[in-house]
């Protein structure tokens, strides 16, 4: 897909961070934009900016993690611009300690936006575009993690390699049925977003007394770790430029952080060579 020019965007998280940096990408490119984000301050502000630059935005203060919501977003983009060619699903947040320790309301938020949000949106938008008959783009943000093993932000991780897999399918679904609908897979590392705070979004059926698992000393050090590494990580831009080369190019695999390929390697290795998985901790910068 490389013609941009009056496309219809969708992009969930669309916000803040990498959301709302694809959605300054797709303003430059004269798209019209549908901005779903749970954030409704956040939401709006970003609907000023853009359309202060001219862009033409829809906002749909939208929780991925409820199917109606999801609905109730496609309606609203078929009322206001007739069809969608760009899909972005791009919302993740984290939360919960060790894979037996995190509550079961940890784990049900995080899958329900992370995997299942997903999952409602390609069951919504993939018939919706099938039925346009023209070249259209799904962009689904995974994570490094999701190629990855190792241990901490348990949660996430099973979140986003079921992510990778749901990903890969689709792709290979769509290539059966010789549909015009391009499919790639963001695994971004480190970006200087706001994810480590993902917490402020969460909603009040899964924060009662006791849905909130504190982390342990050892998950202690490693979102510390984590929440280092993204403030030291790319600019979302840089990872909105990468995500949109790859559109034009038809590129499945988007890996904006070169250095995650040697964990991925010694993950695949290890796999094939049937051996004990190792781990490897990423630097961050000094």
């Amino acid at each position: 897909m490389g013609r941009f020019n009056n496309k219809i965007a969708i992009i969930t998280g669309g916000a803040s961070g990498i959301g709302r940096a694809l959605a300054s990408r797709c303003a430059a490119d004269n798209m019209k934009i549908v901005l779903a984000d749970i954030e409704e301050e956040a939401l709006y502000k970003a609907d000023k900016e853009l359309t202060e630059t001219g862009a033409t935005v829809l906002s749909v203060v939208t929780d991925v993690g409820n199917e109606g919501h999801i609905h109730t977003l496609a309606e609203k983009t078929l009322s206001s611009f007739g069809g969608v060619q760009l899909l972005f699903n791009n919302v993740g947040v984290g939360g919960g300690s060790n894979i037996w320790s995190s509550s079961i309301a940890d784990w049900q938020w995080v899958l329900n936006v992370n995997l299942w949000g997903s999952i409602y949106t390609t069951r919504v938008f993939v018939p919706i575009m099938l039925e346009l008959q023209e070249d259209c783009h799904i962009v689904n943000t995974a994570s490094r993690a999701g190629l990855e093993t190792g241990p901490g932000n348990s949660i996430y991780r099973v979140s986003k390699h079921a992510l990778v897999s749901l990903t890969e399918t689709l792709y290979h679904e769509l290539k059966l049925t010789q549909s015009r609908i391009g499919v790639s897979l963001l695994c971004p590392g480190f970006v200087n977003t706001r994810i480590c705070d993902a917490g402020r979004n969460r909603p009040s059926e899964y924060s009662k007394p006791g849905d909130i698992t504190p982390p342990s000393p050892q998950e202690s050090m490693i979102i510390e770790f984590i929440r280092a590494g993204v403030e030291q990580g790319v600019s979302p831009d840089q990872v909105a430029a990468f995500t949109f080369n790859a559109i034009e190019h038809n590129k499945f695999y988007i890996l904006p952080d070169s250095e995650s390929k040697e964990a991925i390697q010694q993950r695949m290795e290890h796999i094939l060579n049937e051996q004990n998985p190792t781990f490897i901790i990423p630097e961050t910068k000094e």
